[in-house]
């Protein structure tokens, strides 16, 4: 994991500690012999008043699906009242804290790898589901029909997890089957654009996300995604009417707000992990894009 001043990014030998570590369960219900799908009842969490999921990424997707009470979590910068019966979606490395739940609530919580559906082709998520999308609301509420059809889709889940048999192609199904049930009934949609420049810039937006450290001009992630800048900027230019450089600056802001929120890194340290920059270069990038300077917006909190 990484150091603790820092937002950390689990992975599947990860999470198991972490969320062990942040929350007392009535029984250890992490099987580590699937390490890409998780799965346990929200009943499990032993002390529900002083529950606390400190900020981190996940390289996995994850639900939390409440059939009663309600809880608080965030997604990027934004905080969630979740009310059940809801469930909230969170794609892979979204920046996320679990900040309480309800003594009363009851219901599951799942984590899973894309790499369950190597059956179906390897963008189905974000294609065919809104809510797993980047910019997408996380909260879908469900009305009662729906909570029973999924309550019980769930309580499969949890008897196949726990089978020495456990099937993975099964796993996905019923993953899929609880995905359908929700987009059934939620209003947000999605327009998928099969093109060369929608599915550049699809590539592009989950690079920003994924390795918004690793590189930090446009030039590096075109050669990333084996392409040259041109066509990069052309293809985000199509689809979004913005430049790569905009989705660029973009990120890097959500990403340093996030960090002064939530790290224990000052701006400097920030300036130099975050743009590789002077504290004063990175202040004024910060206040051009954002109207206050890094230490106004710290303030705010």
């Amino acid at each position: 994991m990484e150091n603790n001043k820092t937002i950390p990014t689990l992975g599947t030998n990860e999470i198991i500690n972490f969320h062990l570590h942040s929350i007392e369960w009535i029984t250890k219900t992490f099987n580590s012999k699937h390490p890409d799908f998780h799965i346990n009842k929200i009943e499990d969490i032993k002390d529900k008043k002083n529950f606390n999921v400190k900020p981190h990424r996940k390289k996995l997707h994850d639900f939390f699906f409440l059939t009663k009470g309600k809880s608080i979590r965030t997604k990027g910068l934004n905080s969630y009242e979740i009310k059940g019966p809801a469930i909230f979606f969170l794609p892979s490395y979204q920046i996320t804290e679990h900040e309480m739940i309800s003594e009363n609530a009851e219901g599951f919580y799942c984590y899973f790898s894309e790499e369950l559906f190597d059956l179906f082709p390897k963008t189905i998520l974000s294609d065919r589901y809104a809510f797993f999308q980047y910019q997408s609301n996380p909260v879908v509420n469900l009305d009662s029909n729906s909570t029973i059809i999924l309550e019980q889709l769930c309580k499969r889940l949890c008897a196949l997890y726990l089978d020495s048999r456990f099937s993975r192609s099964l796993c996905s199904i019923y993953l899929m089957a609880i995905f359908d049930e929700i987009k059934n009934i939620s209003i947000s949609t999605i327009v998928v654009e099969k093109n060369s420049s929608s599915e550049i810039t699809k590539r592009y937006k989950l690079a920003l996300t994924k390795h918004i450290y690793e590189y930090h001009n446009v030039i590096e992630f075109a050669a990333f995604l084996n392409i040259s800048p041109n066509y990069l900027n052309k293809c985000v230019k199509n689809t979004l009417d913005k430049t790569a450089q905009d989705l660029l600056k973009e990120m890097l802001i959500l990403e340093a707000k996030t960090l002064i929120k939530h790290s224990n890194l000052n701006i400097s340290e920030i300036a130099v992990k975050l743009c590789d920059q002077t504290p004063s270069n990175f202040a004024r990038f910060f206040k051009s894009q954002t109207g206050l300077s890094p230490k106004e917006y710290s303030k705010s909190y």
